[in-house]
């Protein structure tokens, strides 16, 4: 068992002090309810530097792009992903990701599905005084549905429904502190363009990609306070080199931009920009729609900080016949923004009617809870699974 809940909360708060704490307002990471929506649950991303808006189609898309699902070379497939989150700190915590999709092909458009599961393991909370008052298993969920839809021989859209439930203490409460499971509703839209160019070398694919993921509701455990969901901009690019007939590199480009307000932020009342001090219920008020358009100019230290506030990621991946795959990437998230800097690596290959995937991430900076994470993925394409069968008769 772990204290795990309160050494969350001992963490953001001393993040909410060190923030005000500075003269020039600098350290002010943006916080959200369910953060496990911003992890990146499939291998391949993974061993890109975490980003998938706009590199090539596979059966995950669902999480970074769904558009992307009407450029696959299939109609149908499933795949599942598994996390082992957080090894260095703790032994229990996981990250499990299912997801599918069908191209209706001719009919027009196709339809994507995926549920994501997290785990906190066993989690004894503790009062002030250190007193323990139970054990609980907290845990998050997402469960969504997406519609995709070729607008043109080169552009694809789609629009997702996301239910979310978050429950962090499975009824238990303190003395009079009611604390109770979180939910909301969310909604994605993403647009996809991939275009082939003839090289001498063979053909080459341009690709581009933006998403706007997570635009819902706010989330309360207690009806007296609210956060916001991790709602985000994404923009990415991708360009498909071929070295010859087999042998292909690709590499991709990417930008994150939470939509998000700044907790210490430049509109906030002035008797809440004393050293040390946040108004939880002021930033409670806020509405989400307000919010996205806040994020955007609302940090004390103007365009700059803004900038600070995008998330910038990098991939390489090389593959042989499009069978054997290996990639490098590198994430980079600004120091008073968070810090989550590192490299990852990742292999796979692609034979017949499998995907196998993994993933390792290096941390850069000192103490990163990402250092040493991995992540497997196991893909099916069902049509070809059906071509097999059909053959074998």
């Amino acid at each position: 068992m772990k204290k795990l809940i309160i050494s969350l909360a001992v963490v953001l708060c001393a993040a909410s002090v060190k923030a005000q704490s500075t003269a020039d307002d600098t350290m002010n990471p943006l916080i959200t309810a369910m953060p496990s929506l911003s992890i990146a649950p499939d291998a391949r991303a993974a061993g890109m530097g975490d980003i998938g808006v706009a590199t090539e189609a596979d059966f995950n898309s669902q999480f970074w792009n769904p558009a992307k699902y009407a450029f696959m070379y299939t109609k149908g497939g499933i795949t599942a992903n598994y996390t082992p989150w957080l090894r260095k700190l703790v032994g229990d915590i996981d990250l499990a990701y299912l997801a599918g999709f069908y191209n209706f092909g001719d009919l027009g458009g196709g339809i994507g599905a995926s549920f994501t599961y997290f785990s906190m393991g066993d989690v004894t909370l503790m009062t002030a005084d250190n007193q323990e008052f139970g054990t609980v298993r907290p845990n998050e969920w997402a469960l969504d549905l997406s519609y995709f839809r070729k607008l043109h021989e080169y552009v694809s859209m789609s629009v997702a429904v996301r239910f979310l439930y978050s429950d962090l203490n499975n009824g238990v409460s303190l003395d009079n502190q009611s604390m109770h499971a979180a939910w909301t509703m969310a909604a994605d839209i993403g647009v996809y363009y991939r275009q082939p160019f003839e090289l001498p070398m063979g053909t080459s694919h341009l690709s581009l990609g933006f998403t706007l993921k997570n635009l819902g509701g706010k989330m309360t455990y207690d009806e007296v306070t609210s956060n916001f969901i991790p709602a985000s901009m994404n923009i990415g690019a991708g360009f498909e080199l071929p070295c010859d007939k087999y042998n292909f590199l690709t590499f991709n480009l990417e930008a994150n931009k939470l939509l998000v307000p700044s907790r210490f932020s430049k509109y906030a009342p002035e008797e809440s920009k004393v050293p040390g001090k946040y108004d939880q219920e002021i930033y409670s008020k806020i509405s989400s729609p307000k919010g996205w358009f806040q994020s955007f100019n609302d940090a004390p230290g103007g365009a700059k900080e803004e900038f600070n506030e995008v998330r910038w990621g990098a991939g390489l991946e090389y593959s042989y016949n499009k069978q054997f795959f290996a990639r490098m990437g590198y994430s980079y998230e600004n120091y008073y923004k968070g810090n989550r800097n590192y490299v990852t690596f990742g292999a796979g290959f692609h034979l017949s009617i499998v995907t196998l995937d993994v993933s390792y991430c290096v941390g850069i900076a000192a103490s990163n809870p990402l250092d040493q994470t991995m992540r497997f993925t196991l893909g099916f394409d069902l049509y070809g699974i059906k071509d097999l069968v059909n053959n074998k008769k």
